[in-house]
């Protein structure tokens, strides 16, 4: 989403990196460049003129002029100022002292609220919390229907009396929910309301009415980030109504230019809470203003990536795999990279993985193109294997690779390709895991490397085609001295030479 504000940013930085210090014309022209940027992004024009004042009157003062690194200073502020712009601080769900906790949803039909309750219960559910979805759109269509199905995907109950459609109450639905979740011990309940296509009167009288009946502790109002502008305007208009303390961005995947992301929590004063990235029901972030920040200027956003990790890896599984590669003699297998390469997929698309990176936008084509249905022919490659197969890769022989190919669809090349790239890259893992990587300082394949390379090519020496040196190799074979070795070892007086200045002064002394 922030791919042009951070490709405008990124070539702003690179022109100032020649630069021993900043003038005044310097940083005026960057931030009239700085200016256009969030311009194009879609920023809202208040929130660019607030951004601008305070990225220009810090870079005015000494924290500049004296600074020995100015571009690393301004990217420094630039970076402090969005992350303010963002809201500052991580805010998340305030629960209730007595249970349950109730959140309501809020927003225009479209923004996506119904999946993101799914999302936003099999969150709470990962965070030891037992959460209640409470269906509340019984306006539009298959609402109810589709709650349901998000529902039982995320492994959340679903509260449910009336079929939608139009008929039902949805404010006694709500008093219901409350008086079951007490019952049945729910400690969070999330209430699913009915959105519009605009802002109206009766939509705003529901969500009202909804408010005044459940005293929610949380009001979350859910935004399209692809909408621009417009979704600060409804942010107004739903703060105005029936006011919120929290937003939820959803469709941050998407390719619009991320200005209400940049804008909404500046100009409505209200904190953004959660971030949906994806379809997926694990496509959802608590949002960090200093992660997204540093996503936006091209730091990457390594601490997520950890986290998902951290949920993800099978830690048991992964040391042994570490265990294998350090013992090294072949014993990591295709089972043992399959294994590694499935706990991989579940952090999501590479692309993905990879964008999360420091300066992995330098690498954005790439990343880009990155071909997921390879990732499936290797695991139909592998799966098309004996257990010994994947074990032991040496044990393919032609009529072997021949049947995996069937199996999986493949041709022969394809397998061949395979087992070739995985034992030349297990042959680097191991050479790693072992602290061999050779040529490389500090890994014992540098200089002593070089030097028993050098003893092989001398012990390699073979007898000269020039008939006078191979006279002399000959004699040093009789002499049992090896072919070479006498150069260095002077056999009689006129054989002994002195070093080149010595010689010289030698010479001097005799003509005087």
């Amino acid at each position: 989403m922030f791919d042009t504000l951070q490709d405008r940013l990124a070539d702003l930085f690179k022109s100032l990196r020649s630069k021993g210090r900043l003038s005044q014309a310097d940083i005026d022209a960057t931030m009239r460049e700085i200016r256009i940027a969030l311009l194009e992004a879609d920023v809202n024009l208040n929130v660019v003129k607030q951004f601008v004042s305070a990225v220009k009157e810090r870079c005015a003062g000494t924290e500049i002029s004296r600074a020995l690194n100015p571009s690393q200073q301004i990217i420094k502020i630039v970076n402090e100022e969005l992350i303010s712009i963002l809201g500052g601080q991580v805010r998340t769900v305030r629960f209730a002292k007595k249970p349950p906790t109730v959140i309501m949803l809020a927003g225009l039909q479209g923004a996506g609220k119904t999946t993101l309750a799914g999302k936003l219960g099999r969150w709470l559910k990962s965070e030891k919390h037992s959460p209640l979805l409470v269906a509340c759109d019984l306006q539009r269509p298959n609402a109810v229907n589709q709650l349901q199905i998000v529902g039982e995907r995320a492994g959340v109950h679903v509260f449910a009396p009336e079929p939608g459609n139009g008929v039902g109450d949805p404010v006694q639905v709500a008093r219901k929910a409350l008086e079951h979740a007490e019952r049945s011990l729910y400690d969070v309940v999330v209430i699913d309301t009915a959105g519009r296509l605009g802002i109206d009167e009766v939509l705003m009288q529901q969500a009202a009415d909804i408010k005044a009946t459940t005293r929610p502790d949380e009001v979350l109002f859910v935004v399209d980030a692809m909408i621009g502008q417009d979704a600060v305007n409804t942010a107004k208009a739903f703060n105005e109504g029936i006011g919120f303390d929290g937003v939820v961005l959803t469709k941050l995947d998407g390719d619009a230019r991320g200005g209400a992301a940049l804008s909404i929590a500046r100009v409505i004063g209200k904190p953004i809470m959660f971030a949906s990235n994806g379809e997926g029901l694990a496509d959802f972030d608590v949002f960090h203003p200093d992660r997204m920040a540093s996503r936006i200027l091209g730091m990457g956003d390594v601490l997520t990536l950890i986290e998902q990790a951290e949920k993800n890896f099978d830690a048991e599984s992964s040391r042994k795999a570490a265990e294998k590669l350090s013992a090294g003699k072949g014993s990591f297998g295709l089972q043992d990279f399959l294994a590694q390469m499935q706990q991989l997929r579940k952090l999501g698309p590479l692309s993905k993985i990879f964008g999360m990176l420091p300066g992995a936008g330098q690498f954005k084509d790439a990343i880009n193109s990155i071909d997921e249905k390879e990732v499936d022919r290797i695991e139909a490659i592998i799966f098309s294997m004996t257990p010994a197969e994947r074990d032991d890769v040496g044990i393919l022989n032609g009529s072997r690779r021949a049947r995996i190919a069937k199996g999986a669809g493949v041709q022969v090349s394809d397998v061949n390709n395979l087992v070739n790239r995985f034992v030349e890259a297990r042959k680097m893992m191991e050479q790693m895991a072992g602290g061999k990587m050779p040529g490389m300082p500090g890994m014992g394949g540098g200089r002593a490397a070089r030097k028993q390379q050098g003893k092989s090519r001398k012990r390699g020496r073979k007898i000269s085609g020039n008939p006078a040196k191979r006279k002399q190799q000959e004699a040093e074979r009789a002499r049992g001295i090896k072919p070479g070795a006498a150069q260095a070892i002077p056999q009689t007086v006129d054989d002994f030479q002195l070093p080149p200045e010595l010689q010289k002064m030698f010479d001097e002394q005799q003509r005087k």
